[in-house]
């Protein structure tokens, strides 16, 4: 079953309601598909979400995710649904196929679809992916950051107007259910423990991150400084021909995009063999210009060479590029203070990278920790820490990894998990803070247990420091 025709007249069970399984029903419907949408909650907003696709003829089950309805010859299921589900276990019995809503929308491709650049990683992702659309932009190219952001993929690649090509970004969780995924080039920017419940090992974890370069045509892009990323190219069946490209932060090698007295510069895709290395852009046109986020700009730099794009567009794209709210966001300067939101810094991996663009530092953590510990990433933040301010359920975890490895640091520990915990945070910090310091909220945590998302948190934030400015203006 791999074409839109095949899927006509087909019993397809849906699994969630959401933003990724409401296309996929209404699609397979107007495919001709005989649609089943089963959700686990029954809710208001799933009633009424069930209403509007029972009108337009869809079936919908709510309350009852784990039953696999009677003759179902395809299930495409939402993202998050763990695949130790007993739905999926009753479809591993009856032979049944299961595809994500990414593998959907791979096999509904037209004979001329746009190829795919994709992205995966356990941080930098939606960076990545929107630096890179910056840049084929730039390129003249008509594009659009798709995957778990901007448009939807469904929506790209059954457009009318054509795209020319995708800035993709891909979780593992998509990754895991997009079996016959075969991107133009992929990259994957880091691995670190994540979502580990959901995949039950670092192995699994890493192997469905591995799943993006499976039948590369023309690139791989690894990280250097994470060996992790280049074993999974190693490992990858890809077309003959395709190229492993390393991206550094350091001077570059063969193959290798890096920088050079801070300039970006790639020795993979130079225009002749004489030629030693591809000036791109200069370190001052990424915003901000933190560690991380030139590894961002260089693995983005390396999926748009691999499409051919010319240096100038990388240069222009990386210019007008503006990050999204919340990562690394700089929110004001108050009484010669940086003030910093990173409130998409949910895990550690995520922090050690913004801890790791500043000093001194005053940090605002905490939250739930999901399971992760703080000994290492407070062992190689410690010199750079002039005080924490800690909030949330778990904060007790990084208050003793600070009495562990950075006993000098002053600690705040703001017994609360109310919205309101965040205004006290910045007064606290405020009264640590010296002229010439960052503030910076980089929680290493989930917002689950206070706000109802990383945004919002941020938010929280924001409007605590544009009150504190406004005091002391």
């Amino acid at each position: 079953m791999s074409t839109r025709e095949d899927l006509a007249g087909r019993r397809v069970t849906v699994a969630g309601l959401g933003v990724s399984g409401i296309p996929a029903a209404r699609v397979l419907h107007r495919l001709g598909a005989l649609v089943t949408v089963v959700n686990d909650g029954a809710d208001e907003r799933a009633r009424e979400q069930a209403a509007a696709l029972e009108a337009e003829g869809i079936t919908v089950r709510l309350g009852d995710g784990d039953t696999l309805p009677e003759g179902t010859e395809l299930i495409v299921t939402a993202p998050g649904w763990r695949p130790d589900k007993p739905l999926f276990a009753a479809a591993a019995a009856a032979g049944t196929e299961i595809w994500g809503d990414v593998e959907l929308a791979w096999r509904l491709r037209r004979p001329d679809s746009a190829p795919w650049l994709a992205v995966t990683g356990t941080n930098g992702k939606t960076t990545t992916v929107r630096m890179l659309a910056a840049i084929l932009e730039a390129a003249g190219l008509r594009t659009a950051a798709v995957g778990n952001i901007g448009v939807s993929l469904l929506d790209a690649v059954l457009a009318e107007e054509p795209y020319d090509v995708l800035a993709v970004e891909l979780s593992s969780y998509q990754l895991h259910w997009a079996p016959s995924l075969r991107a133009h080039s992929a990259a994957v920017l880091n691995l670190a423990p994540d979502h580990l419940d959901w995949h039950g090992s670092m192995q699994a974890y890493a192997a469905d991150k591995g799943r993006v370069y499976e039948g590369n045509t023309v690139a791989c892009v690894y990280n250097t400084a994470d060996p992790a990323t280049e074993d999974l190219v190693r490992e990858a069946d890809v077309v003959e021909g395709c190229r492993a490209v390393g991206f550094t932060l350091g001077t570059p090698g063969p193959s290798q995009l890096g920088i050079v007295e801070g300039i970006l510069v790639d020795r993979a895709f130079v225009e002749n063999r004489q030629q030693q290395a591809q000036e791109l852009a200069e370190v001052t046109d990424i915003d901000p210009p933190a560690p991380h986020n030139i590894a961002n700009a260089l693995a983005a730099a390396a999926l748009a060479r691999a499409y051919g794009v010319p240096a100038s567009a990388v240069r222009d794209g990386l210019r007008a590029f503006r990050p999204d709210p919340h990562r690394i966001e700089k929110v004001a300067d108050v009484g010669g203070v940086a003030w910093i939101d990173d409130s998409k810094a949910t895990n550690t991996h995520a922090t050690e990278a913004s801890l790791a663009a500043y000093d001194p530092i005053v940090w605002i953590a905490g939250g739930l920790a999901k399971g992760a510990t703080f000994d290492e990433l407070v062992s190689a933040a410690a010199g750079r820490l002039r005080g924490a301010v800690l909030i949330g359920a778990d904060r007790a975890l990084i208050a003793e990894a600070l009495a562990r490895h950075a006993p000098d640091v002053p600690v705040v520990d703001l017994d609360r998990t109310d919205t309101g915990a965040m205004a006290a945070a910045v007064r606290e910090a405020a009264r640590l803070a010296r002229p010439g310091d960052t503030v910076l909220l980089a929680p290493a945590c989930a917002s689950m247990d206070m706000f109802t998302n990383y945004n919002k948190r941020g938010e929280a934030f924001a409007e605590a420091v544009r009150t504190l400015a406004a005091e002391r203006a």
